[in-house]
């Protein structure tokens, strides 16, 4: 469909992943939603394919793919359920990605091949109760004591959090600012709080928890790059999960389309299927072209990642733009259903209240305009 950007490679791969989608995630997904019943075992299977480390190198264990192949990857799991997809987001872009990027050796061969084969799952614990869009503004600390650290703070909307092995923290070091924060690799079991599921809209198999840490130890070989690093760290890290976030919008938006053409088709209203009329028609073939448009976005995004080209503008557009397309079709279908797209027989309703979270994690849309402004303006669009 898009000659340079998807090689043979990323196609034999998209297929895999559908095939394994379509055999093992769509039959339960409506069960496993109505249960809010995050999928761990069908997750672990996802290890020996490769999907839970895709660009970590075959060394640790991992694909030794690329960004867009994790595009892809997670682009047909949320095609299938959209919770399930964000385990393999985090899994990937925001607990495998920083460890490559920043940790130790030791780090990297203790916990990559386990993240890989789906023994361990991780956690990303930047947001706090106050500080989520202010990511300077956390307020969870880490003091020096000895040979180590002692953590103490509480982070919310910890996705992964109820079920994961590994947490990457970030906290406060040093003085106030972006410069005062550091990042963690801290176990579970450590004296890590964990509460019970947050109640959500949408997402219901995924797992969204509070942690609390009080006068938790961890030592200072658990300590994920440099000191005061901590922050640079995580926003470089949330610049590649955008690009994920966006091939899940595209996924669901994908499953939105699929679902309203496929009514649209076979509703006989006034004499024929519904998709005769101009007003079924054009709705659908709008989200038709714009997710075409979010997906080239995304994977240009992408591309530039696994250039080593700077890639976070880019990846602005394109959760920005995704998101919104994936609220929109979902919109659309449960529209083009009518009552059944009200009613939860029919899966309208979830693609809706899952998509919705696509236009506020890992940076609000309100975020990535002030992003892509800043790039556009300069200093003049600060404040």
């Amino acid at each position: 469909m898009t000659p340079g950007f998807l090689t043979q490679v990323h196609h034999d791969i998209r297929e895999v992943v559908r095939a394994f989608a379509h055999g093992e995630i769509a039959p339960y997904a409506a069960e496993w939603n109505a249960a809010h019943q995050v999928p761990l075992a069908t997750i672990r299977a996802m290890g020996p394919l490769g999907f839970l480390a895709v660009a970590v190198p075959e060394e640790f264990g991992g694909s030794g793919l690329d960004a867009l192949s994790l595009c892809v990857i997670v682009e047909e799991i949320a095609r299938a359920d959209a919770g399930t997809s964000t385990v393999i987001a985090v899994q990937n872009g925001l607990v495998g990605a920083p460890i490559l990027r920043a940790g130790t050796p030791a780090q990297q061969h203790n916990w990559l091949p386990r993240l890989a084969c789906g023994e361990v799952f991780g956690a990303y614990a930047l947001t706090e109760p106050d500080a989520g869009s202010d990511t300077a503004a956390l307020r969870t600390t880490a003091r020096a004591d000895g040979d180590g650290w002692v953590i103490n703070g509480t982070k919310q909307w910890i996705t992964n959090g109820g079920f994961a092995d590994l947490f990457v923290v970030f906290a406060r070091t040093g003085g106030p600012g972006a410069k005062g924060v550091s990042a963690f690799l801290v176990e579970k079991g450590s004296g890590i709080s964990v509460s019970n599921e947050i109640p959500k809209m949408g997402l219901h198999t995924s797992s969204t928890v509070e942690l609390v840490f009080e006068d938790v130890v961890v030592g200072n070989e658990q300590m994920l790059g440099a000191p005061g690093q901590g922050l640079a760290l995580a926003l470089a890290t949330l610049d590649g999960g955008r690009i994920t976030i966006a091939a899940q919008a595209c996924g669901i938006a994908q499953a939105a389309l699929d679902l309203a053409v496929e009514y649209a088709g076979t509703r006989m209203a006034f004499g024929g299927p519904i998709a005769k009329f101009q007003g079924v028609q054009f709705p659908i073939s709008d989200i038709a072209a714009k997710l075409d448009a979010a997906r080239l976005l995304t994977w240009q995004a992408a591309v530039l990642r696994d250039a080593g080209q700077p890639h976070g503008i880019a990846g602005a557009k394109a959760k920005l733009f995704a998101s919104s397309v994936a609220v929109e079709a979902a919109n659309v279908a449960v529209q083009t259903l009518g009552g059944y797209g009200y009613s939860a027989e029919y899966p309208a309703e979830r693609y809706y209240r899952d998509a919705k979270i696509t236009e506020i994690y890992e940076g609000t849309s309100q975020i990535q305009r002030i992003v892509i402004a800043r790039d556009l303006f300069g200093d003049s669009a600060r404040g």
